[in-house]
């Protein structure tokens, strides 16, 4: 009996929507600080829980695999705010190309040449370049060019919440104040988790992150190969 219980949504479901209500009302009574991310906090303790009491990560997919499906409505709804601040957005289209593009390319060519530095063998380079983009992208992108999805896809979690947590102090020391610059460099950089980090600053930001991380996944899929090979090309 309880073995069923253990590998089932009876437990880890409600566990897990239970863990992360308690993470945001933390993150919301400590005045928001990046890090005390509501995710951060929910994947630090249902790893725990699953080592803990030995269940299998495929297990526990399967019994919150409807968290796993909602997170594409989830997606779908960000288009609700970015519709009520269209023309905000469309008023800085021009500035917001530039830094999603400058952004992009530092993210790629930044990660890869830190990479290189440390003598990384040429999968994990593979599997490196597209960490930025949202994870879906960025494990096609991988499989795509020969790297290896699984890393990528690890890769990418670590790149959001970094990002989610360190970012907003870091373009706060850099005195970056405005909404859509931050929201920018987050959705640029750290996708989905740092977009929800965006929200929590202000509806604008969020709305700038959600069209840099929807504009990055494209970016990322284009700039890879011609990055990659340009480096080769000069024999980076």
């Amino acid at each position: 009996m309880l073995a069923k219980v253990m590998t089932g949504p009876v437990l880890w479901l409600p566990l897990t929507l239970g863990v992360y209500l308690m993470s945001s009302g933390l993150y919301r009574r400590a005045g928001k600080i990046p890090l005390l991310n509501p995710t951060l906090l929910t994947i630090a303790a249902i790893c725990s829980a699953l080592i803990g009491l030995g269940v299998p990560y495929p297990i526990y997919f399967q019994s919150v695999s409807i968290l796993h499906y909602l997170l594409g409505t989830a997606v779908v709804a960000l288009a609700i705010p970015m519709h009520r601040n269209l023309r905000k957005l469309t008023g800085q289209l021009r500035r917001i190309t530039v830094a999603l593009v400058a952004g992009s390319l530092t993210s790629i060519i930044g990660g890869l040449l830190i990479a290189k530095a440390l003598k990384a063998s040429d999968p994990i380079l593979l599997s490196i370049a597209p960490k930025s983009a949202t994870a879906a992208v960025s494990m096609e992108i991988a499989r795509g060019i020969g790297g290896l999805p699984a890393v990528t896809a690890s890769l990418t979690i670590v790149t959001g919440i970094i990002g989610a947590v360190c970012g907003p102090y870091i373009l706060s020391w850099a005195r970056i104040e405005s909404p859509s610059a931050r929201g920018i460099a987050l959705g640029t950089v750290s996708h989905g988790i740092a977009t929800a980090r965006a929200f929590s600053e202000s509806e604008f930001a969020g709305c700038c992150a959600s069209l840099a991380m929807g504009l990055n996944a494209i970016l990322t899929a284009i700039f890879v190969p011609v990055v990659l090979g340009a480096m080769r090309l000069i024999g980076i």
